[in-house]
Formats: structure tokens, C-alpha cells, sequence
């Protein structure tokens, strides 16, 4: 049986299992997208507390680095709509196989949600979920 890594990244940070995971804060990508430092530390913040291990630097070197650190040859990488994330598991398919999965949903939302803020999505969400707690008298 094949040893299996995880790669964990921005559009899903959930572990699948009990395999190695890793996270890369791309340094690259926080630079030319002006990553706010209370953004960072939400996703920081988040990867506390998941059993995986947090780096920086170049992604894909990273990521690479860390499947050879655990003698795996495929790596599970969630789906995204990102195209440097997507370029980037391209390159390490050149290496490795590559475990892509789709995950349930966290909720079902019958319409478009603006993510560019989590508040926008969050309040739709909680809502769909029954948590919405908001006042309503």
C-alpha cells in the first residue's frame, strides 16, 4: 500500500485523517495578494487546531519535502478553484501521485455568496444551519 500525505491549503483547511498533514504559508502568494496580518493569524489560528504541521516558504518544495520525509508517494490535495494552487499540484504530479477529493459541503446554500468577506458567507451559513442567533424582536 502506498504511503499518503496531506496537503492542507487555503480553500479547505480540514484534515481527511490520520495521515501526515502539512500547510504551507506561501510566502510568494501572501506578498503579491497583501495578505492582511489579521488574515494570517485567522488562518493560523485555525491550523492550531488541526494535527498538522505548519510551514513557510515555497509550497511545493515544502510539500515535497515533507512526502519524502514520510517515504509517501501520493498526496491528497482537496479540489480548488485556485489556479496557482491548481499549478502547483500540477508540479507536484510530476513527482507524486495526486489524491484530488471533493468534500462535503459544510453547508448547502441555494445562492451565490460573496466571499470576500466571512461575515457575508457566515451569516447566510448560520442561518442555513439553524445557528443564527441574531435578535430578531
Amino acid at each position: 500500500m502506498s504511503k499518503v500525505i496531506q496537503w492542507i491549503h487555503d480553500d479547505l483547511l480540514r484534515v481527511t485523517s490520520d495521515i501526515p498533514a502539512i500547510y504551507v504559508f506561501d510566502e510568494e502568494k501572501l506578498r503579491s495578494e497583501s495578505w492582511s496580518l489579521k488574515r494570517i493569524g485567522f488562518i493560523y489560528e485555525c491550523l492550531l487546531e488541526l494535527p498538522v504541521i505548519i510551514q513557510k516558504g515555497d509550497p511545493v518544495a515544502e510539500v515535497a519535502q515533507f512526502a519524502h520525509n514520510h517515504g509517501a508517494n501520493t498526496i491528497r490535495i482537496a479540489r480548488t478553484p485556485d489556479p496557482r494552487l491548481q499549478s502547483q499540484a500540477h508540479q507536484l504530479a510530476r513527482q507524486f501521485t495526486i489524491d484530488l477529493w471533493a468534500p462535503e459541503p459544510f453547508v448547502n446554500l441555494s445562492n451565490p455568496v460573496d466571499l470576500r468577506r466571512f461575515s457575508r458567507y457566515w451569516q447566510k451559513a448560520s442561518r442555513a444551519l439553524g445557528l443564527d442567533t441574531r435578535d430578531r424582536t
